[in-house]
This record gives C-alpha cells, sequence and structure tokens, in this order.
C-alpha cells in the first residue's frame, strides 16, 4: 500500500516568495528533493520535515498530513 502525505510546501513557498532551490539551499537539500516532496512522489524523513516547518516557523502538522479515512 502506498502511503500518501498532502503538504502545502508549494503554499509557504509561494506566501514567502520563495523558489524551490530557495528553500532546498535553506535547509540543505537539493531542489529535486523539494520538488519529488511537492508533487507526492516522495515521503520526507523526519528530520527533513522538520527543517521544513522550522524554516517556516509553523507546525509540521500545519504542512503536513495524511488523507482521512474512507468510512
Amino acid at each position: 500500500m502506498a502511503l500518501l502525505l498532502h503538504n502545502r510546501i508549494r503554499v509557504y513557498r509561494a506566501e514567502h516568495r520563495l523558489s524551490q532551490s530557495d528553500l532546498a539551499a535553506a535547509i540543505g537539500v537539493s531542489r529535486k528533493t523539494i520538488s519529488t516532496i511537492e508533487v507526492g512522489r516522495f515521503v520526507p524523513s523526519t528530520v527533513i520535515a522538520l527543517k521544513i516547518a522550522q524554516y517556516f516557523d509553523a507546525a509540521v502538522e500545519d504542512i503536513f498530513s495524511l488523507p482521512k479515512k474512507a468510512h
């Protein structure tokens, strides 16, 4: 079963007028890493998720969320 993880990185980047490259450099990863996380092809490690949240001074849960369970 594939793990889906929704994220709002693109929204946060837009609000802060940052490119993927800017964010990547700020947290020490590649631009491709940011890109693949944004489009949902890669689930970030806890450390990367925390670094992104810390950079934006936001809670991890504000940026990342699991899809709602179907009942």
